[in-house]
């Protein structure tokens, strides 16, 4: 890559688990890595995950937004002044059926708060075009395939709130080109977890896994889901964090029982997931929080043909790979590359998204 074409970018991501904003350094010309640099993590205090929780699918939320362009403007301060800031924002809605999607959080204030350019509003242009708007990391994955050296078809799962998965050929010149990439939302990952945990008991979460290894699988719970409209479409196609609460029902099961069967809910859509693959994959890279729970990930594992390891066996950061997938689109942002295309959101053509904003603007 040309040096001159090279950015320090700073990207940015705050999920569907509503636990805190990640920032994460990334040298790149918005085609292959360069280098990584340094990564903090901000977390949403109480009070702030409330405020977000009661903002779920609203289609605007100035208390929202505001709180989350502040989290961000806290955390990137502590930063250097990038060449580039790439600012996702906190999904609240998002119905591509309705040509809709919404991300709190306006990159214009932020880029006049920190004093930076900021590459956001990634997701409307693709939903516009009738795209589904997500997943948007698989360019970044193909990156990221190549970066490590991997040279046949390899998946990366990343498990947030929802569970997303990317099928890569790292062969490939450009991850635009038909073939390349097939992307999608899975199903259910941590959300539905980490809310029963939250109801259910003191803890934000099954740490680890240790309560779902102790309890016992309701497959009707597994069935019943598997069931559900979704899975019967082809990718690609996503999902909102709360799609399946009406079949996701765990309230007559004890903690245990409850905590086990959402951890099998998320293997079992994998598992579902894999079968569209147009050519096995030779490894399953697990990414995201669910990487961490050690039920969640034995369970994948066992679903999964090929195994299931953390991305970290091919020198990735887990915690951060989303943030800088954003610091990655920003950066084919600032030069005009495409950030999604058929084989990942659905969206009819390819398609180069987002708004870049600078200080002084308004």
């Amino acid at each position: 890559m040309k040096s001159a074409d090279v950015m320090r970018v700073l990207g940015t991501m705050s999920g569907t688990s509503l636990d805190g904003v990640d920032a994460a350094e990334i040298w790149t010309d918005g085609i292959e890595i360069s280098r990584f640099g340094a990564s903090r993590f901000r977390a949403y205090a109480p009070a702030e995950q409330k405020v977000l929780q009661a903002a779920l699918g609203a289609w605007r939320a100035d208390d929202a937004a505001a709180l989350v362009e502040a989290a961000h403007g806290e955390l990137l301060s502590a930063f250097e002044q990038p060449d580039l800031v790439g600012f996702h924002g906190q999904t609240l809605a998002h119905d591509p059926a309705r040509s809709a999607t919404y991300q709190a959080g306006d990159g214009a204030q932020l880029a006049e708060a920190l004093g930076w350019p900021v590459a956001w509003d990634f997701r409307s242009t693709d939903v516009k075009m009738g795209g589904q708007g997500a997943p948007l990391a698989p360019f970044y994955h193909w990156a990221c395939a190549r970066w490590a050296g991997c040279e046949q078809p390899v998946v990366f799962l990343n498990l947030g709130g929802v569970g997303n998965m990317t099928w890569v050929d790292p062969q490939s010149d450009a991850p635009e080109a038909p073939g390349v990439l097939l992307a999608f939302d899975t199903g259910p990952a941590n959300a539905p977890l980490n809310d029963a945990m939250q109801a259910r008991t003191a803890a934000a979460l099954d740490e680890n896994g240790a309560l779902a290894r102790t309890g016992t699988v309701d497959m009707k719970v597994i069935h019943r889901l598997l069931e559900h409209p979704y899975f019967k479409k082809l990718p690609p196609k996503s999902l909102d964090r709360d799609a399946f609460t009406d079949v996701l029902v765990t309230d007559h099961l004890k903690d245990a029982d409850a905590a086990a069967t959402l951890t099998a809910a998320v293997a079992a859509c994998v598992a579902l997931a894999l079968e569209h693959c147009p050519k096995p994959p030779t490894r399953l890279f697990v990414t995201g929080g669910g990487r961490h729970n050690a039920t969640m990930m034995d369970m994948i594992a066992a679903a999964s043909p090929c195994g299931a390891e953390s991305i970290e066996a091919i020198g990735l950061d887990g915690d951060m790979l989303e943030a800088q997938a954003f610091g990655y689109l920003a950066a084919r942002i600032k030069r005009g590359l495409p950030t999604s295309c058929p084989s990942t959101t659905g969206v009819p053509a390819i398609v180069g998204g987002g708004i870049l904003s600078y200080p002084g603007e308004h």
